[in-house]
This record gives C-alpha cells, structure tokens and sequence, in this order.
C-alpha cells in the first residue's frame, strides 16, 4: 500500500476570534463562517483557539474558596456545562459538516462534556468531515481545575495527512518539556497550540517550540471584549462592553522562528500563511531533538498512552458469564491517527 502523498506547500490559517459565549448553537455558527472565510482565502487547515466552544471563562471564581462552593457559582457551572459539548453528539456532527463543506482540516477547541466531568479537549476534523480524534488537555492551569478534569495519555495523537504530520498541544501543557519531547518523538510537523495566554513571553515560547522541534507551530488565542459575554457575567472585567479581556496574539511561525503570520494583538482576524514542508527537513539538518541531537544514553522519556479508567468492571466466574450482565467502561479514542 502506497504512502499518502504529502503536499511540499500549505496553506494555513488560524482564527482569532470571540466565540458567543455559553451559547453553543449561535457559537458553531459562528465557526461555520469563520471556517468558510478562511477556506476563501485558500486554507487547506484551520485553527480555533482554546475552549472555543463555547467558552473561556476568563475572571469568573465559580463561587470557590478553600473550604467552600457558593450557590452562584455552582449555577455558572451548570451554564458551562449545558454549553459544553459531547464527543460525539449533535456538536460534534456540525463541527465534521463545517470541515465537510469547506474541505478543510478544522482543529478547534471545545468544552467536552463527559458525564458531570468537563474537558478543555482539542478536536481533529478531516476534509471529508470525519472526525479524526481528539486531545484532552492533561494540565489545566490554576484555578482551570476548578472546572476541568485531567485528561490522560491515550489522547496524545500526532495523524498523518497529506499537509503532514498534525497535532495539538493546548495552552500552557506547552510548558510541559516531557509532554513536547513526546510530541517530537511521533514527528509532529504542523504543531497547532491553541491557548488563552496572550502575554510577551508566550510569543518567546511558540518561536522556541518552532526552532527545538523544527515545526511549523500554529498559535491560535480568542480576542473578546466585554460584550462578547452574557450580560450577567460576574467577574474582574466590570461591565464596560467595549474592555478588552483578551487582546489575541495568535501568530504562524516557521521552523527556525520566523513569524510568517502576526502576532496580531489589536482585533478579530483570520491570519493565514503558506508553509513549506521543506523547511523542516533543512532545520533537522544541524537539529534534531528526538534524532541525531539526542543523548539516550544519558536521557530517556517513557511515555504511558494507556487509559485510566476510573471504573473497570469484570466478569464473574464461568457461571456469571453465562448470564446477561450490563458492563460500563468509556471507549477511548486512538492515541494516534490510523
């Protein structure tokens, strides 16, 4: 069987924009425009930022101090979580159309609902609109963990296509060494970064990840203002509906740390560039960190992809066996595109 051609030349974008915030039906129509502009202008791949849909609930507490949960912060969960999305479900199904009709790679953060647990996860859509997997963020910051669960190491997929080897690492997991040197290892090539950081130094951070991996790196954050939120949202940003709460920064960089595209920190946009493959090949030339730049005689990372089922039932004995039983586990999606 003949390996896929892989394109020497793509053309990428990523959205920077505000999504409608707790309403995920007004916010996947949003995506659906968006996704359609930047396929206008020639993009094969597009990126959403973090937590897209349909919320990054920047400045809310949820009602939380040590030792306490206030009644109105226990509502704004339940508001998050009816926004947030199943995988799969009717969500999942819109976002694979969006892709379909476009013909894109659509990458774009989500809100996963499973049961009462939220994950901030990242979905991977193919051109025909399949659902290629998904990666659950395995540290959330602060006090993210007030709302979102960890996810574990079966949902770290690198997919081949033919723009080249894709795959996500959210927001500050991009922090994590071990977490990127596993990514390199699977020979990430288009390194999409949706995040929630728009600070100076996460500009340093994405170029440095480009240049140690010799990656295309895709960095993709929201820009809202105040109004973007319901009216009622209660948090350190007042009510002025033109404040700024989060300015962007989304950017392409190539492999030896070059911008090809922003860093835009003033409004919504849609920045696209052409990549070329050839670009990592000539950079792993004097630098490749999981290649010939290695040292495994000193240094080894044993990576564990096997998923951690909080509850794992098991048949009886031959008799139990014969009988109907009912068995609950969650199937975990592929670690890796096949």
């Amino acid at each position: 069987m003949k390996a896929a051609l892989v394109a020497e030349r793509v053309k990428v974008a990523v959205v920077q924009a505000a999504p409608v915030a707790f309403n995920r039906k007004r916010t996947l129509k949003k995506v659906h425009a968006l996704a359609g502009e930047a396929a206008r202008q020639g993009a094969q791949l597009v990126l959403f930022p973090e937590a897209f849909v349909s919320a990054y609930p920047r400045g809310l507490d949820f009602g939380a101090v040590v030792g306490s949960r206030s009644e109105k912060g226990r509502e704004d969960f339940r508001r998050y979580w009816e926004s947030s999305v199943e995988v799969p479900g009717p969500a999942v199904e819109e976002l694979g159309r969006t892709a379909r009709d476009n013909s894109i790679y659509l990458v774009i953060g989500v809100v996963e609902r499973d049961g009462g647990t939220l994950y901030c996860s990242v979905l991977f859509f193919a051109p025909n609109g399949s659902v290629l997997g998904k990666h659950r963020k395995i540290m959330p910051t602060g006090s993210e963990r007030l709302v979102w669960g960890f996810g574990d190491g079966s949902t770290l997929p690198v997919f081949e296509t033919p723009l080249g080897k894709l795959g996500a690492v959210i927001c500050w997991e991009n922090y994590l060494p071990l977490m990127r040197a596993a990514m390199y290892a699977k020979g990430i090539e288009i390194y999409c970064a949706p995040t929630a950081d728009s600070r100076d130094s996460w500009l340093a951070s994405v170029r440095h990840i480009a240049v140690e991996g010799r990656c295309f790196v895709l960095s993709c954050n929201q820009f809202n203002r105040r109004r973007d939120f319901p009216d009622d949202y209660d948090s350190v940003f007042g009510k002025d509906p033109e404040a700024v709460v989060t300015r962007g920064g989304s950017c392409i960089v190539d492999p030896f740390g070059n911008f090809l595209a922003g860093p835009n920190m003033e409004d919504e946009v849609i920045l696209t560039a052409e990549i070329d493959r050839g670009q990592i090949i000539r950079g792993k030339y004097d630098l490749d960190v999981v290649g010939h730049y290695a040292r495994p005689d000193i240094f080894q990372l044993h990576v564990d992809e096997r998923p951690k089922r909080p509850v794992t039932t098991h048949a009886g004995d031959a008799m139990d066996e014969e009988k109907p039983s009912l068995q609950t586990s969650r199937r975990a999606l592929p670690s890796a595109g096949k």
